[in-house]
């Protein structure tokens, strides 16, 4: 069967149950139908937090190894050995749900549901991010044209552009304000994907309310023909914009199809931003359970070390144990195999392309975590190739196990619960944030580059070298580092698999996100605004007359 068959099999619990489970009174529930519900935030309670547990990857392929099946079967698992756990997930884009991932909410027996509401528009959260970025994108354009008001902006330095949650190269540079006096100032300007948006970004990092509101006051738009800074603050736009926030801040929660609880919160994604689910989500979740899974998006080097830099740095949390998604066939392809041979068994490929789940395991190690490998097992694995792996990680001292989540849901993670358990037991006294915020903006991107991606050096454009002069003259420096990079490599090049060496970091400008606490430096031919592939996988979803919709996974 497909994830969405398979998911149309389960008998969903009424959310106020799943509530039950975690201590939750059913009255504190805001309902959105039977079975998802929001939280208020007064559950998190800093003194009750219990451990919590990051799922990450090795370099992925371009449909993604399985974090997420991965997070959602090691929580039922947990919950199967005693242990009382609960998956906290980033929520799906419409950008790869249409484009080329598909959805966000886990596979065969380890979902999370209702998988249609999930993946398409949920409980509106993004429509709510989307619609407070574009409030203060219109009110620049109305500064601007105004004769009483104008705080003097220069268009030419305005870096705020508009967002969407859906895959369009075609608007990631276009002219606004054209047709006449009465329509506009124009200039030039473009959208960004909704899930790359600053918005997001703050939403995600927030403790409050009025932590969200001082945030987005923070937000630098550009800058008056004076050279003078100006924030959404100057616009009075923070009251507003956090007005269309005050249901996006509070968590989701749902299920798993084990009726395992589940919060859903936040979407960034973390090859252009942070990459993780809302500061809020985790701590709610580590505040009425034992056992908080959570994923960070793409392998170690992206969504992971952003957690720990910025999310754990920022929220002043602490994970007790991290595990490393690998798949056999992830491994043949850094191996050198091609995308449309990696089912084919392949023992020399997989030896060859294991150096980079041994780069990713120091990476680990270099935050003073303790790593366990869960290979995340497919249909077409060998036995040959499954043993090949799990030798390499006895040989290097690492716990690591097969994960059969998508066939058998937490049963196939009982054993992962039980090595994640055990790491947890001593971890993680020494852990510390890669590099101080005190550093210059090139150290620390330098330290991110060399020790986390291998690179040997980093070169700036002079596009890049003028922003690290920008923010220097803004007092900016002492922000927290978010790289744009691809996911498909450890390095800049997504053509450059396996564990490569000898490369040069390029990075080509540095946005700032001052609301949000950090730099982001592009590098490669990232884009903040996807494409859609050529066969998008929005022409195999459909729906029929009682509004069944197929095609999604």
């Amino acid at each position: 069967m497909t994830d969405l068959e398979i998911a149309r099999t389960i008998k969903m619990q009424p959310i106020a149950d799943v509530a039950k489970k975690l201590g939750i009174d059913p009255d504190d529930l805001e309902l959105y139908g039977k079975y998802k519900a929001k939280l208020p935030l007064k559950y998190i309670d800093r003194n009750k937090f219990g451990k919590l547990v990051l799922v990450s990857a090795i370099s992925p392929t371009p449909a993604g190894e399985g974090k997420t099946t991965v997070s959602i079967g090691l929580s039922q698992g947990l919950n199967r050995i005693g242990k009382k756990s609960v998956v906290v997930l980033r929520e799906p884009s419409l950008g790869p749900v249409f484009g080329i991932k598909g959805g966000a909410t886990g596979g065969g027996y380890s979902q999370v549901l209702p998988m249609e509401d999930i993946n398409l528009h949920f409980t509106g959260d993004f429509a709510a991010i989307e619609k407070a970025h574009n409030l203060l994108a219109a009110l620049i354009d109305n500064n601007i044209q105004s004769k009483t008001r104008s705080l003097g902006l220069d268009p030419r330095t305005i870096s705020w552009k508009r967002v969407m949650d859906m895959n369009d190269r075609s608007l990631r540079t276009i002219v606004a304000g054209l047709g006449g006096t009465t329509h506009g100032i124009p200039r030039e300007t473009g959208f960004d994907i909704t899930a790359a948006s600053e918005v997001m970004a703050i939403l995600c990092l927030s403790k409050n309310l009025e932590d969200l509101k001082e945030r987005l006051g923070k937000i630098f738009i550009g800058f008056t023909f004076d050279k003078k800074p100006i924030f959404a603050k100057d616009l009075k736009a923070q009251g507003a914009m956090a007005a269309l926030l005050k249901d996006a801040i509070k968590p989701n929660l749902v299920q798993t199809i084990e009726g395992t609880p589940a919060i859903i919160h936040g979407g960034p994604f973390a090859n252009i931003a942070q990459g993780t689910n809302t500061v809020i989500a985790t701590q709610t979740a580590m505040s009425l359970t034992d056992f908080t899974v959570t994923e960070a998006g793409f392998g170690f080097d992206l969504g992971a070390e952003k957690f720990l830099d910025i999310k754990c740095r920022s929220a002043k949390l602490s994970p007790n144990a991290a595990v490393l998604v690998a798949t056999v066939r992830a491994l043949k392809y850094h191996g050198g195999m091609s995308l449309k041979d990696i089912k084919t068994p392949n023992v020399d490929a997989l030896a060859k392309g294991i150096v980079n789940l041994e780069k990713h395991v120091e990476n680990i190690r270099l935050f003073s975590l303790n790593p366990v490998v869960a290979i995340n097992r497919f249909v077409t694995d060998s036995q040959e190739e499954l043993d090949f792996i799990l030798n390499f990680c006895k040989s290097k001292n690492i716990p690591a196990t097969v994960a059969d989540v998508w066939a058998k849901g937490g049963e196939g993670a009982e054993t992962l619960a039980k090595l994640v358990v055990e790491a947890t037991k001593d971890c993680c006294p020494n852990f510390a944030p890669l590099y101080p915020l005190t550093d210059t903006v090139e150290q620390k991107i330098e330290t991110i580059s060399k020790k986390i991606y291998g690179a040997e050096a980093v070169d700036y454009t002079a596009k890049a070298k003028n922003d690290l002069k920008k923010i220097e003259n803004l007092g900016l420096g002492g922000l927290a580092i978010c790289m744009a990079k691809t996911q498909k490599s450890l390095s800049d090049n997504p053509d450059l698999l396996g564990r490569p060496k000898d490369f040069v970091i390029t990075v080509r400008e540095i946005e700032i996100a001052s609301g949000a606490g950090f730099l982001v430096p592009i590098t490669g031919e990232i884009m903040r605004m996807p494409g859609l592939p050529e066969e998008p996988s929005s022409e195999r979803i459909d729906i029929d007359n009682d509004g069944n919709i197929s095609g999604l996974f």
